[in-house]
């Protein structure tokens, strides 16, 4: 046995007591995660293993929770942390600042919506790169996209124009902190819950045929929003997360959710395994978090047949682009409903025109009074007391612009208002002209075509639904025929919005010119009137429909659009598109038949369409909502789909009660699956530690799954040695207590120990439990057996002494300089060339990182290096 055998990397001292979680340390870098809690919120700190912070940051909660961190899982390329928060979230983190990149929510159950569950585990799986393919090479697939499908036509479409956003606001941290170290609170997102639930990948607006948005800080700088890029070892990963009523949560690239799946009622899943080669999922679901015995030795496989194909990924695909696309629709026409009716830092421009009729009549009832009308004379006049009246400004405009009859009030107005004033004309006319100009444009530019690259995705998801192969899908057509006919209406809308405000438009500038007009000759004499330019009737139009009521609103307004394309004047709807093709096909022979059909025609027919409800922002949203059901429901497919199966209830040995384990006695139980070259041919190690006070045990054992799968008697293999250690001297033995122990790759196992009965010090040692011999033990085991039962079936061979006891067989130990009593924690790192071990106190407030690689020779030889350097 060597002593100080490992180097030290480095001790921290922690400011507050932290939590060190099994999956804490990074698998390809140098890093590790801390979980610590302040002031009733839980934190993040990414280490070093060299011993310096990169970031601290406050992890997200609801206002009305109190969310703990319960599990950590990294990112198959080691560049995201995913942790789960108590119950439903899961949030992902960037490794390089410990931002958020995107929030994930587990849906409740549609049986009982107000129960939660709690998480209580979280895994990161990387993907089956080579998925099984045609025979028949696709020759015409260019970057997994299929020529001729609703992504491919998008791609060849030019790309939207980019939305403004805000970003977050600078804070005099982000301005001042130290670039090494980053500490803050989370990002709350300010995305629509239909968006945020809408299942999808990660998002990429090119696929959707979008600019990438434009971000804008507190200061007005632009800057582009950071790109989530999926590396090649994240694609078609799988984060699976497990909660305490024995359910799978699987998102796809860590992002697309793929629905819940049930394996044992009220269980918790542990030791989750997935086939490296194939959709199979082997796990143990036990009683509870904490009784480590009650799970079984057989596991309960789950396969996911559907994602042995592309069809999953491939409508994913479709998912995400509808997703971009809905939310720049949602965007876009809240831009124009802020733009026109304003929000509460912004001015809208429909205020200006009643606004300022407002100022009108107010200025002529307080200084010029009432009006008394004589309804015989028709006119206005200040000595005539016949019908009181309230002053109208657009009555008085009308005069003025009929007539040219202004009275003493208008004249005053126009000749010395401050707002009659050249600075106020031209602030209101590029205000509204401003809102009516993005009015047109955005519908024409921008809602338009996106509504039309909408419509295209739905018509292949249409097409999917029509197939049979895809029927496990679970399409709603009912739900697709209604999303396919709103975004016809929407594309007819946005169409009627820009003609609306391009009319407006045109009569807004007659307005203001007639009142240039107006000024002008109430401060001139008639010899320097100059011609009017204005069109009498536009800006009729406008007093009457835009200057204090505008059609404009109807699109903002009133009951969601309920029309149908037969009120257009256009072919009623038809499920059959061929008999729809041959009526048109037939009305254009007899056209082409008869002569006077194709000549002019003076007299057109217009179909009227004043009565038709407009409400473009009801109609989106409750687009939206609908879209976002149809692609819910065909994501949570492969969880409908998934297989579940057990080999049964457990057959336990008959023994008497004296000798059964109580699960009390059992400290901890660390499980590690090994990968073998034969396919399905893997193995499941356990450690199990008994404390007992009489004797306490340390357990290995090792079982085969593919005797599990193939339903056979069980085989397993079992090591039982007492915990002591051997000294140098033959006979001389050691009693130790285990402090805790974890499987550090597939022939280590790492353990920490302290001398029992002392105080202290503490050492972290090596077993090579690969290469210790087990006794094959398989009697009886015929139908799963719990591990409690494998453990009273050990006590009662050892007690008739058919097992040998021996110590624990250490290889390499070093005494730790942190750690001196009580419980510790333990995150490993296993791989090749980042073999560290990470040991956190019981008080949670020094840390030791060792290299499991280096000794302390090569450590003292740098010390002597760096001291001979500096010197």
């Amino acid at each position: 046995m060597e002593h100080d055998a490992f180097a030290s990397l480095a001790v921290l001292q922690l400011s507050s007591p932290c939590r060190l979680l099994p999956p804490a340390c990074c698998p390809d870098k140098d890093l590790v995660v801390l979980v610590s809690r302040l002031a009733g919120r839980d934190r993040l700190t990414l280490w070093k293993m060299q011993g310096t912070k990169k970031w601290d940051i406050e992890v997200e909660c609801d206002e009305s929770s109190v969310e703990s961190v319960s599990a950590l899982a990294w990112s198959p390329c080691g560049q995201t942390i995913a942790v789960s928060h108590g119950f439903s979230r899961v949030t992902l983190h960037s490794v390089q600042d410990g931002r958020i990149e995107r929030s994930l929510t587990i849906p409740a159950s549609s049986h009982n919506s107000e129960q939660q569950h709690r998480i209580t585990g979280a895994w990161w799986f990387p993907g089956c790169r080579d998925l099984p393919r045609s025979t028949i090479p696709d020759i015409f697939k260019r970057n997994e996209i299929n020529t001729g499908s609703a992504l491919s036509i998008l791609k060849v479409l030019p790309l939207l124009d980019p939305l403004r956003e805000e970003d977050h606001k600078l804070t005099a941290t982000d301005l001042f902190a130290f670039q090494g170290t980053q500490t803050g609170a989370a990002l709350k997102s300010s995305i629509p819950e239909v968006i945020s639930d809408w299942p999808s990948l990660l998002p990429d607006p090119s696929l959707a045929s979008l600019c990438p948005p434009i971000l804008i800080d507190e200061q007005g700088k632009t800057a582009k929003e950071p790109q989530i890029n999926v590396s090649a070892e994240d694609e078609n990963s799988l984060l699976v997360i497990g909660d305490d009523n024995g359910k799978l949560h699987c998102f796809l690239d860590g992002s697309y959710y793929l629905g819940p799946i049930s394996t044992l009622p009220s269980t918790v899943p542990t030791a989750v395994f997935k086939d490296p080669k194939q959709p199979l999922f082997l796990l143990h679901p036990q009683a509870s978090a904490s009784d480590f015995l009650s799970a079984t030795f057989a596991p309960v496989s789950v396969d996911l047949p559907l994602l042995a194909s592309h069809r999953i990924r491939d409508f994913a695909r479709l998912s995400s682009a509808a997703r971009e696309l809905m939310w720049y629709v949602m965007r876009a026409i809240e831009d124009l409903r802020e733009v026109w009716f304003g929000s509460g830092s912004l001015t809208g421009a429909r205020e200006a025109g009643p606004k300022w009729i407002q100022l009108l009549e107010t200025r002529l009832r307080d200084q010029f009074g009432r009006q008394w009308c004589c309804p015989l004379m028709g006119f206005y006049h200040s000595q005539v007391f016949l019908t009181e009246k309230e002053p109208s400004a657009i009555l008085e405009l009308t005069g003025l612009l009929v007539a040219g009859l202004c009275s003493e009030g208008l004249s005053d107005f126009l000749s010395s208002s401050e707002q009659m004033s050249e600075r106020a004309l031209q602030k209101w006319e590029s205000t509204v002209t401003d809102a009516l100009i993005k009015l047109r444009d955005f519908s024409t530019l921008r809602l338009v075509p996106a509504f039309q690259r909408l419509h295209i995705i739905f018509e292949e998801v249409r097409g999917w639904s029509l197939i049979p192969q895809f029927v496990m899908f679970g399409f709603n057509t009912d739900d697709i025929t209604h999303c396919l006919s709103s975004l016809k209406q929407g594309i007819f809308i946005a169409n009627l919005l820009a003609f609306q405000a391009r009319g407006e438009l045109g009569s807004f500038k007659h307005f203001l010119s007639f009142l240039r007009y107006e000024i002008a000759l109430a401060g001139n004499s008639p010899e320097t009137r100059s011609p009017p330019e204005h069109d009498i009737l536009e800006v009729n139009h406008y007093l009457m429909s835009g200057l204090k009521t505008s059609q404009i609103d109807r699109w903002f307004t009133g009951p969601a659009p309920k029309f149908d394309p037969g009120d257009l004047g256009l072919p009623r709807h038809s499920t059959d598109t061929n008999k729809v093709l041959e009526e048109a096909l037939e009305q254009a022979h007899t056209a082409l038949q008869d002569p006077s059909q194709t000549s002019w025609q003076p007299k057109v027919s217009t179909a009227d369409k004043s009565h038709l409800d407009r409400n473009l922002w009801v109609l989106v949203h409750d687009l939206a909502v609908r879209c976002q059901r149809v692609f819910a429901h065909v994501s949570k497919a492969t969880a409908r789909s998934a297989i579940v199966s057990s080999s049964g209830g457990a057959t336990p040995f008959q023994v008497e009660a004296s000798e059964t384990a109580s699960s009390g006695a059992c400290q901890f139980v660390r499980e590690r699956i090994v990968q073998r070259n034969e396919p399905g041919n893997h193995l499941q190690h356990l450690a199990i530690y008994l404390a007992s006070e009489m004797r306490p045990l340390f357990c290995l054992t090792r079982t085969p799954y593919a005797k599990c799968a193939a339903g056979v008697p069980l085989q397993i293999d079992v090591t039982v040695m007492e915990c002591s250690i051997a000294g140098h001297e033959p006979g001389n033995v050691t009693d130790v207590h285990l402090c805790n122990a974890e499987f550090f790759d597939d022939e280590i196992l790492v353990i920490v120990y302290k001398v029992r009965g002392t105080d202290g010090p503490m050492f972290a040692a090596t077993v090579h439990y690969s290469a210790l011999e087990y006794q094959t033990r398989s009697e009886g085991y015929v139908n799963s057996p719990a591990r409690k039962d494998m453990i009273a079936n050990v006590l009662q061979r050892l007690n008739e002494g058919h097992l040998l006891l021996k110590p624990i067989p250490i290889k390499r130990r070093r005494q730790l300089t942190a750690c001196r009593d009580g419980s510790v924690s333990l995150a490993v790192n296993g791989r090749v060339g980042r073999r560290v071990v990470c040991i956190l106190d019981g008080d949670g407030t020094t840390m030791d990182i060792l290299d499991m690689e280096g000794d302390e020779d090569m450590e003292a030889e740098d010390e002597s290096e760096m001291d001979s350097t500096g010197a």
